[in-house]
């Protein structure tokens, strides 16, 4: 029996510096993941110089404990798997470096990932490999918002993708406006139970060419001018003072009003994702939908999405829907098998596409 192969992922690509072993392309061994939220918490998103440094800070000891929790040395592995892109191009370049240098020393194969099939992945590591195509697979997160129709062996066709701001983004930057905390996107789901999803009425954005895109700039902007309209300075000023407030607290301080603009604001996201889903499911036949990202996180788009008739709805757990090595590891397996290396002038792709 041959023994089984092993892969350690690396991934990078925007503020989480993470890494783990996954054996025969399913089983993850080990997985660690060093968030950089307090670092960006300050600033409200992402701060690209900052991110670049927290990852040369973290990337050794990371990788190191995710072997050591695996209990495997680098000569038990079969490769080492990295995303290349999409993402920040500093964020990138640091695991890049790191995983070629890895390769560079222990001799073994280096394999590149898209961190969107990655995603994609997360939700295959425990639904199994075995699903009926061809399926439609939503990546909704901080940064990217795509749709992707799954054929055959795991080949990728773009149905549809957000010509402004991703869904995550949309969210962080409505929480930043009303003097939430950072990121956004759990909180708002949160706050958004107490709400009434009916109370403001948002209008879906009328869109020219391809109607399976996104579009969530609009959104934001109209939450903006809800919030002017409404001379919520001084609330929003004593939110912001209590950064660092429990959830209770947060809540309690928060005007019913406010909740039902939450509310209204994540009933409207959800719509306009699975509006799309629904469709574009429709048009190619799909036999499955997969839904992963961070967003996939949202309670309110899990319960939503549960409701969709005739068609089998995946998410990843909410541990794989945020960034994480695991998926990168676990998409690099079908390109071990077939022998798809990368050399030693893998450079990142910051706008890598998919399909």
């Amino acid at each position: 029996m041959e023994p089984e192969e092993r892969i350690l992922g690396i991934e990078s690509s925007c503020d989480e510096t993470a890494a783990a072993v996954v054996a025969g392309g399913r089983r993850i061994v080990s997985s660690v993941v060093a968030s950089q939220l307090d670092t960006h918490g300050k600033y409200g998103g992402v701060v690209p110089e900052l991110a670049s440094r927290e990852h040369l800070r973290a990337i050794v000891p990371v990788v190191r404990e995710a072997l050591s929790r695996a209990g495997y040395s680098y000569q038990a592995l079969s490769a080492i798997a990295v995303t290349e892109g999409p993402g920040l191009a500093g964020s990138l370049l640091v695991g890049i470096t790191y995983a070629k240098a890895l390769c560079s020393v222990t001799r073994l194969p280096l394999i590149a990932v898209n961190h969107l099939e990655g995603h994609i992945y997360a939700v295959l590591l425990e639904a199994g490999h075995d699903l009926e195509l061809p399926a439609l697979a939503l990546v909704v997160s901080g940064g990217h918002t795509h749709l992707f129709e799954v054929t055959g062996k795991f080949t990728y066709r773009l149905l549809g993708k957000t010509r402004d701001d991703a869904a995550g983004e949309a969210y962080d930057k409505v929480a930043k406006l009303l003097g939430l905390p950072y990121p956004g996107g759990p909180v708002i789901d949160r706050l958004a139970s107490y709400g009434d999803p009916e109370a403001v009425r948002f209008t879906s954005p009328k869109m020219k060419g391809n109607a399976l895109d996104f579009s969530f700039s609009g959104l934001k902007t109209a939450v903006l001018r809800w919030v002017e309209s409404r001379g919520m300075e001084q609330e929003i000023a004593e939110r912001r003072a209590r950064h660092g407030a429990g959830f209770e607290e947060l809540l309690a301080a928060t005007p019913k009003a406010t909740l039902d603009l939450l509310a209204s604001f994540q009933r409207t996201v959800i719509d306009e994702l699975l509006s799309r889903v629904t469709r574009s499911a429709g048009e190619i036949d799909a036999r499955t939908i997969l839904i992963s990202g961070g967003v996939a996180s949202n309670r309110g788009l899990r319960e939503a999405a549960a409701h969709l008739a005739g068609i089998p709805v995946l998410f990843p757990t909410p541990a794989l829907s945020t960034d994480n090595a695991a998926m990168i590891a676990a998409a690099a397996f079908p390109k071990l098998h077939r022998r798809e290396f990368a050399g030693p002038d893998l450079a990142a792709h910051p706008a890598l596409s998919l399909a």
